[in-house]
C-alpha cells in the first residue's frame, strides 16, 4: 500500500511538471509570450493577433510533437531494453532509423540522377516523410521475416545491427556521388526537427503513434514475463513468438513514425528508461510504461526549450541538445549504480 501511495504521488508530481514544461515551452522562444496571452489564444480571445498565430500554428503543434516524440522514444527504448535484456538497447536497435535514413538518402542524395523539375518535385516535405516511412517499413518487414525463423532473441539484435550497417553503407555510396547542396540538405534532416509539422501532419503522426502505444500496452504482461528469461516466460504459458512480434511491431511503428516526421533523434530512447527505473525503483511495466511516457515527454520539452535559445532567433539542432542531456544521464547512472535494474 505504501508503495502504491508513493507511485501515485510520483505520477501526480510528474503530471504537474509536464504541464509546467508544456506551457513554458509554448511561452519561450524568439518572442516571449505571457501565460495569460497563451490561455487567451486557446479560448479564441484575440489579444494580439500575431501572438495568437504564433501560439496556435507554430508553438502548440511543436509542443505536442515534443510530447509525442519524447514519450514514444522512451517507450520504444523500454520495450527494446526489456526484450533484449540489454541496457544499451535503444528504439533504433532494429535498424528502423537506418532504414528511414536510407529512404531519405535515396530521395535527397539520389535526386540528382533525375535532374530538372522532376528532381525538384521529388524533394518535398511529404516525399521525405513517405521515403522515411517506406525505408522503416522495409527494414521492419525484413526483421519480422527473420524473427519468425530465429528463436534466439540476441540473434535478432545482431541481425538488426547488420541491417543498420548495410543501409549505412548504401547511404555512404550515395553520399560519395552527391553534391555539396544535397549533402547539406541530408545533414540538416539528420539534425532532427520538431517544428515542421502542420496540424494535418500531426494528426497522421498521432494516429500511427496511438496504434503503437496500444500495442505496447497490450504487451505489458509479456514484457514482465520476459524479465526472468524466455524459459520462465514459456512456463507461464506465454506465446513467446507472438509477444516478440507485438513488441517489435509496436517499437517499429512508434520509432519509424517519429523518424519519418521528426528525423532521427538520439539518446532519449536510451536514457529515459534508465532514469525512470532509478526513480520508481521497479521493473513492473504497468508502472514503468506510463512513467516513461511522462519522463520522455518532460525531457523532450526541456530539450526543445533549450534548443530555441529563448530571446534569440537562433535554434540549435534538437539532436545536439538530446545528446548533451542524455549522455551525462547514462554516465551518471552507470557510475551511481553498477548493476542496471532489469
Amino acid at each position: 500500500m505504501e508503495k502504491q501511495k508513493t507511485y501515485k504521488l510520483l505520477f501526480l508530481g510528474l503530471t504537474i511538471v509536464l504541464l509546467l514544461c508544456f506551457f513554458a515551452n509554448i511561452s519561450l522562444g524568439s518572442i516571449t509570450i505571457p501565460l495569460n496571452s497563451i490561455f487567451n489564444s486557446f479560448f479564441g480571445t484575440i489579444e494580439n493577433e500575431t501572438w495568437q498565430i504564433i501560439v496556435l500554428n507554430v508553438r502548440l503543434p511543436k509542443a505536442i510533437t515534443a510530447i509525442l516524440v519524447g514519450s514514444g522514444l522512451g517507450i520504444s527504448g523500454l520495450l527494446m531494453q526489456t526484450l533484449f535484456r540489454n541496457p544499451l538497447a535503444g528504439p533504433f536497435v532494429l535498424g528502423i532509423s537506418s532504414g528511414a535514413s536510407l529512404g531519405v538518402a535515396v530521395v535527397i542524395l539520389g535526386s540528382g540522377l533525375f535532374g530538372g523539375l522532376f528532381a525538384t518535385a521529388l524533394i518535398s516535405k511529404w516525399s521525405i516523410v513517405i521515403a522515411a516511412s517506406l525505408g522503416s517499413f522495409l527494414v521492419l518487414l525484413a526483421v519480422l521475416a527473420v524473427s519468425s525463423k530465429v528463436r534466439d532473441t540476441m540473434a535478432i539484435l545482431i541481425i538488426g545491427l547488420m541491417f543498420g550497417s548495410i543501409t549505412a553503407a548504401v547511404v555512404s555510396v550515395l553520399s560519395y556521388f552527391s553534391t555539396a547542396e544535397q549533402l547539406q540538405q541530408y545533414i540538416f534532416w539528420g539534425f532532427g526537427s520538431l517544428s515542421n509539422l502542420s496540424w494535418y501532419e500531426l494528426l497522421i503522426f498521432f494516429g500511427i503513434y496511438t496504434i503503437g502505444i496500444i500495442l505496447s500496452i497490450a504487451s505489458i504482461k509479456g514484457l514482465n514475463s520476459l524479465l526472468l528469461g524466455d524459459n520462465y516466460a514459456k512456463s507461464l504459458g506465454l506465446n513467446l513468438k507472438l509477444s516478440r512480434l507485438i513488441i517489435i511491431l509496436a517499437t517499429s511503428l512508434i520509432a519509424g513514425t517519429i523518424t519519418a516526421f521528426a528525423g532521427p533523434i538520439a539518446f532519449i530512447g536510451l536514457a529515459i528508461p534508465h532514469l525512470t527505473r532509478q526513480i520508481f525503483k521497479t521493473s513492473n511495466h504497468k508502472v514503468l510504461l506510463p512513467a516513461v511516457f511522462l519522463f520522455g515527454a518532460i525531457v523532450m520539452l526541456i530539450c526543445d526549450s533549450i534548443s530555441q535559445i529563448p530571446g534569440s532567433d537562433y535554434m540549435l539542432p534538437i539532436n545536439a541538445i538530446t545528446a548533451l542531456v542524455g549522455a551525462p544521464v547514462v554516465i551518471w547512472l552507470l557510475v551511481r549504480q553498477r548493476k542496471m535494474m532489469f
